[in-house]
């Protein structure tokens, strides 16, 4: 689907994205107007961007989820990435010549809207105030998945999977602003994140539980004790 109006239940979680934050209803339908952009719906299980291809477009998940794999020599995949309604890609590598380093899986049904790079990079004749104020975010995007991979990348490096696992539960904790929360992971996709074997994840989780470290209901977890957390994290 190209024509925006067709994406009129869709403007309150564009709104919400990094990339028209701080953009009126009005400003929001003038830029699709002008962008044209694609609308494709994907089948659990389906390709939404392959390894290799050239990436011409930001990508917005509309509904359902997505994941970033990164293909290991071994012939395995590692997950990079967990995307929901309102997450980008492609936002990164779309303005340069190198290719997508990672293969999008569609983990459920979903829509995603493909947004025409080059349309952004060069305001149209009318230049709308809003255009830059989208160059600007973008900016900004580009900036936070840069920290967000330097954090994952200070995560990888600690040495034990305690430590890891500590690190990752408090971050999230403080970004829920909660001791409960709920991770957008399952088991394995937490432990693809944390580069670990399931089955040893599954066991620390449980040794940390009885030691009334924590509390866990499938994907949700309690922080009991943040001091020991951050005490064990650090050694």
């Amino acid at each position: 689907m190209r024509n925006s109006t067709l994406l009129d239940d869709y403007y309150p979680l564009l709104l919400r994205t990094t990339l028209f934050q701080g953009f009126s209803l009005a400003e929001l339908r003038m830029t699709l107007d002008c962008f044209q952009p694609l609308a494709r719906t994907f089948r659990k299980g389906e390709i939404v961007l392959l390894t290799g291809y050239e990436i011409s477009d930001i990508g917005v998940v509309l509904a359902g989820q997505v994941e970033a794999v990164k293909n290991t020599p071994d012939g395995g995949s590692v997950s990079i990435t967990h995307m929901t309604p309102g997450s980008l890609f492609g936002d990164v590598l779309s303005g340069s010549t190198v290719k997508s380093p990672v293969t999008i899986i569609a983990k459920t049904d979903c829509l995603v809207l493909f947004i025409p790079y080059q349309k952004i990079l060069h305001p149209c004749q009318r230049m709308h105030a809003s255009h830059f104020q989208l160059l600007q975010n973008l900016v900004y995007t580009i900036s936070d998945k840069y920290f967000a991979l330097n954090r994952r990348v200070d995560l990888l490096i600690l040495k034990s999977l305690r430590s890891k696992l500590c690190a990752y539960l408090l971050e999230e904790s403080s970004r829920a602003g909660a001791d409960t929360f709920t991770i957008p992971f399952s088991r394995a996709g937490l432990a693809d994140y944390l580069n670990c074997e399931r089955s040893a994840l599954s066991r620390e989780i449980s040794r940390m539980r009885d030691e009334g470290l924590i509390e866990t209901y499938k994907n949700s977890f309690k922080l009991l004790n943040k001091a020991e957390l951050n005490r064990q994290y650090q050694h």
